[in-house]
């Protein structure tokens, strides 16, 4: 797992240093609609070809409808309500899905910058609840999770900033983005000493153009790298405070073939703690491939 990590580190950090800025004439503009979408995630499909020591699934699918709330399409205020649900199907007898992920939130962005541009600085604030929808006991009685019909829910707060920039020398729009996350301890009283209460979270990611890029034509992006990285911090289990147990670490490839309107084909290596719901207390190291929407408003 300590080799895994730190292959994770040198590809996260190679990506990032070997991007420059690159001149900014003629670039084009990036409204807080795309910073919201980049910044929050994709919707997507995994296939049923996990390489890892996840249980075997047919799919785990990410549904993340975004409603924009704001004045008008300049503004620099915009709120954003998100209802994402993550399921996932178990290749058992009866192809259970169980306990999906429910993880409303509701997101406010503001843009630093008076203008719309490529290159700006932005601000935002969310608040989201996490929960499985069971009613069951939490612990068996020999002390371990239930997973089949544990009740999990957690709420979180989130802070942080996000740094948008266009390389002209590439091509592609850039986002970097760090935040903090609390979980408020009175309303998690089950996941005390089992769940990281503080979490540190940064998002890099670039968008390449397609070649034909028209500003007059509004068109999906044809390639995009995205890597994360979470540090959790607080009393877990009986890691230590540098345990790279506390450090999760993802790095997603997109591709999007022009034959193809909303939709291209991803690849995704994923190291750390489990974030479906109740199954946190896994550590999972996984490679999987699937299909993900990513429509950019440049």
């Amino acid at each position: 797992m300590r080799k895994l990590s730190i292959i994770f580190v040198f590809a996260f950090v190679s990506t990032i240093s070997s991007i420059g800025q690159g001149a900014t004439d003629s670039i084009p503009e990036i409204g807080l609609s795309t910073i919201a979408w980049a910044n929050d995630g994709n919707s997507y499909i995994t296939f049923p070809t996990d390489i890892g020591n996840l249980e075997p699934l047919w799919f785990e699918a990410n549904l993340i409808p975004n409603f924009y709330i704001r004045v008008r399409e300049d503004s620099r205020l915009m709120g954003v309500v998100t209802p994402q649900i993550i399921i996932r199907m178990y290749q058992e007898e009866s192809f259970p899905v169980r306990t999906p992920s429910y993880i409303p939130q509701l997101t406010l962005y503001y843009l630093l910058s008076s203008e719309k541009c490529a290159n700006s600085v932005s601000l935002f604030g969310k608040i989201a609840h996490h929960s499985n929808g069971q009613e069951g006991d939490f612990l068996l009685e020999n002390g371990d999770v239930n997973l089949l019909s544990g009740s999990f829910s957690t709420n979180y707060y989130s802070l942080g900033i996000i740094k948008t920039n266009y390389n002209s020398r590439y091509d592609a729009a850039q986002f970097f983005g760090t935040s903090i996350k609390v979980f408020p301890a009175k309303l998690t009283p089950d996941l005390d000493g089992r769940y990281s209460l503080y979490r540190w979270n940064s998002v890099f990611s670039i968008f390449k153009m397609p070649q034909k890029y028209d500003h007059n034509k509004k068109k999906n992006a044809s390639v995009s790298l995205k890597g994360e990285s979470t540090w959790m911090f607080g009393e877990v289990d009986d890691w230590s405070a540098f345990s790279l147990n506390r450090l999760n670490l993802s790095l997603t490839f997109y591709y999007h073939p022009e034959f193809l309107e909303d939709i291209g084909f991803f690849a995704q290596i994923y190291h750390g703690m489990d974030y479906y719901n109740i199954y946190f207390e896994h550590q999972i190291n996984v490679l999987r491939f699937g299909i993900m929407t990513e429509k950019l408003r440049f």
